[in-house]
């Protein structure tokens, strides 16, 4: 496991959303291309797409879970798969990302509004980009061998 990653994407994302957060107030937006790509600061109560508001305690402990999970997991087994290392190295840098907004603030910040798409942030694209290449790993890389 990278934690020299793990702990530039944490600083990454919480730069981004201080930045965001002290320059925006909550649902202001900055085009960056017109109706295409805007700065845009919202609080996220949920989950992805908003799902499970207001469910504070819940994701608290079920990242902490993930978290202890996949660190415990990366630990203890002796071979893993670059991939799958990196993977998992991503979403655990997202998570905790998330979990500190969380924590402190009660909410998740996000900011990248791409108008077709709900609102996100670096830990957002974190956990997007290492599930699909955990998805990836175990469909392509790993499936059995046909005999």
């Amino acid at each position: 496991m990278n934690y020299i990653l793990i702990v530039l994407i944490i600083a990454l994302d919480q730069i981004s959303k201080q930045y965001v957060q002290g320059n925006l107030l909550e649902n202001e937006s900055i085009p960056i291309i017109h109706n295409i790509f805007h700065i845009t600061y919202v609080h996220n109560y949920g989950a992805a797409f908003g799902i499970l508001r207001n469910q504070k305690l819940f994701f608290i402990i079920m990242t902490l879970a993930v978290v202890i999970g996949t660190f415990f997991f990366l630990r203890t087994q002796e071979k893993v798969h670059p991939a799958m290392k990196f993977s998992l190295t991503l979403i655990i840098a997202g998570a905790i990302g998330n979990l500190i907004d969380r924590i402190q603030f009660g909410y998740v910040r996000d900011f990248f509004d791409f108008r077709v798409w709900p609102v996100f942030n670096i830990a957002d694209m974190a956990i997007v980009c290492g599930a699909i290449l955990l998805s990836y790993y175990m469909i392509i890389i790993d499936r059995p061998q046909k005999s």
